[in-house]
């Protein structure tokens, strides 16, 4: 069985709900998901906007997030399990779908990795490239998950 991510909030590649947005509550969607490796330790979470004018733009950085745990409730917080490295709004967490008005829609990346490690052996707070590097050759395999979002 294939590793698989749902969001219940918006179908795959449908609208992100203003409620998860900057213009509305700026709350992480509920998350679950199954099917991961029987050799997984942990997983890690990244939420990206590879539309954004300046590159890649980082949302949220989970990591060991421990193998037990197959789901994170709506409005997830930093410190609640595992660790939180920071987003490209400068804070640790989730920051919501936020395009520059006038862009056209962007996608909005949800990526969990079954990892063969039960750390990564990061600070809480880490940036995207520390996490990025921590990853290599510890991902067994990984699932996606895309909305889109547009503000008016």
């Amino acid at each position: 069985m294939a590793l698989k991510l749902i969001i219940s909030a918006f179908p795959e590649g449908g609208t992100v709900p203003t409620l998860h947005t900057c213009e509305g509550a700026d709350v992480m969607p509920a998350l679950e998901w199954s099917g991961e490796p029987a050799e997984t330790k942990s997983f890690a979470l990244i939420v990206d906007d590879p539309d954004a004018p300046a590159g890649t733009w980082n949302h949220c950085l989970l990591y060991d997030l421990p193998a037990s745990v197959h789901s994170l409730p709506q409005g997830f917080k930093p410190g609640q399990i595992g660790e939180s490295g920071t987003n490209d709004f400068g804070k640790r967490g989730y920051g919501g779908p936020c395009p520059p008005k006038g862009h056209g829609p962007h996608r909005y990346f949800f990526k969990l990795l079954a990892l063969d490690v039960a750390s990564l052996g990061l600070r809480a707070g880490a940036r995207r490239a520390d996490l990025d590097r921590a990853l290599r050759n510890h991902v067994l395999e990984h699932a996606q998950y895309m909305g889109r979002y547009e503000r008016r």
